[in-house]
């Protein structure tokens, strides 16, 4: 039995085309049933996510079931095969053990380390397991990659850097302030990483969100989407002395928040801690702030800086990563060949007891009479005969099982002792 992936990513694929391939939830149940129902696809599993579309199966013959597997994927979808296959990559064996391991601990994630695709490959592995498209190999395969994940995630930083304006922004002020759940913050204008950093923060539970625009329906839509007060942009300074936290990013020409005015607020608090995110292309604070005592002014390139930095810490631990994963493959795929292995031992022992239980029947035919005493000696003769002969084979067998490479010699075994074919042994 071997694994093997069909699948594209954001690596390979435009969002055009891997939001045809992709599945639903309500989808899951009759597409499994229809992977597992092809020929040579013994197992299946479908990750889907925005950005990657995956099928995992086991397979007595994989190069047949990935052809199956492409003429599913573009029936089941609607699309050309000459469209999709150039998208398309497929893994076999080791390098497929490897790839979900990796994908498991976001190595090959578009934000390498970010957490979600583990839950997201945990539930395509509990659709698998409930609509009973998984078996042996994919329960085994699925728990040692959820163990080897989290094996990275202690064992490396990989998960300990932001890599993003938002998660940066977060970060900071996590440095800043002791604790965020008390803090105040105040969205000024929009703009996607704006609004971006501002959920981050509203993820790390901060108290309140207040967002302010020069247009009040524009500051209401954006306070009904990532939950929070709309402020009218005439007063948003007046609320000021009680904002801990300020994002801004307008399209103004000059600055919105001068030094004098910050300077005053800054009176009003009482010197506590005020931290200002400027993402604004012009700049939307002056920049002098950063001069005050307990004033943390951050601009993009500030932040900017702070995501490729700890981007590169996680190309370093991505290396480490890599070694576990290395380590874990190997281990795996031992085991996955040693699978090969038992049913050859269970052949071996079931021919040669057969033949044995029918030469010792047509023996005792010639034997007038025979005691019990006699059938008991005669039992234990020939089936000790037969354990002393397959002695060797299966102690080699096993011993060949700790190889990467037992094909050979499992087939050699399987030919030399005729274990495929049913034929009358008793002539």
């Amino acid at each position: 039995m071997e694994i093997l992936i069909l699948g594209l990513s954001h690596k390979t694929a435009p969002i055009e085309i891997r939001e045809k391939l992709s599945f639903s939830s309500k989808e899951l149940e009759s597409s499994l049933g229809e992977i597992t129902g092809l020929p040579d696809v013994r197992e299946g599993l479908i990750l889907s996510t925005c950005n990657r579309v995956e099928i995992l199966a086991a397979s007595d013959n994989p190069q047949r079931a990935i052809l199956n597997l492409k003429k599913f994927l573009s029936e089941s979808r609607d699309i050309s095969i000459y469209d999709i296959e150039p998208h398309l990559y497929t893994y076999y064996s080791e390098k497929a053990i490897q790839h979900i391991f990796k994908v498991a601990s976001s190595l090959d994630s578009m934000v390498v380390g970010e957490p979600q695709i583990l839950g997201q490959l945990k539930e395509a592995y509990r659709y698998s397991t409930e609509y009973k498209a998984s078996g042996s190999i994919i329960h085994r395969l699925l728990h040692k990659a959820f163990k080897v994940a989290k094996r990275v995630r202690s064992e490396t930083l990989i998960a300990s850097h932001a890599v993003s304006v938002g998660y940066a922004a977060v970060e900071l002020a996590k440095k800043i302030f002791a604790e965020l759940k008390d803090k105040r913050v105040m969205l000024i204008g929009s703009g996607e990483m704006a609004e971006l950093a501002a959920k981050h923060l509203i993820n790390a539970e901060i108290n309140e969100m207040l967002i302010t625009n020069r247009t009040f329906a524009k500051a209401r839509e954006i306070a009904e989407e990532i939950g929070g007060t709309a402020v009218n942009f005439e007063v948003f300074p007046f609320e000021l002395p009680g904002i801990d936290i300020i994002i801004s990013s307008t399209s103004a020409e000059d600055y919105i928040l001068k030094y004098d005015q910050v300077q005053k607020v800054m009176r009003l608090r009482k010197n506590k801690p005020m931290f200002f995110i400027d993402i604004a292309v012009p700049r939307d604070i002056d920049p002098e702030i950063n001069r005050m005592a307990n004033v943390y002014l951050y601009n993009i390139d500030d932040l900017t800086e702070v995501v490729e930095t700890n981007l590169r810490g996680r190309e370093k631990e991505a290396l480490k990563a890599e070694k576990i994963i290395d380590r874990e493959k190997e281990r795996f795929y031992i085991w996955l060949k040693n699978q090969e292995i038992v049913p050859t031992i269970a052949s071996l022992r079931n021919k040669f007891e057969a033949i044995r239980s029918r030469e010792l029947e047509k023996a005792l035919k010639y034997w007038p009479e025979p005691g019990e005493r006699e059938k008991k000696i005669l039992e234990n003769l020939t089936d000790s005969i037969v354990n002393k002969i397959i002695h060797d084979p299966i102690q080699n067998l096993k011993q060949y099982g700790n190889s990467l490479d037992n094909s050979l010699f499992i087939e050699t075994i399987r030919r030399l002792f005729n274990l495929d074919e049913n034929r009358n042994e008793d002539k």
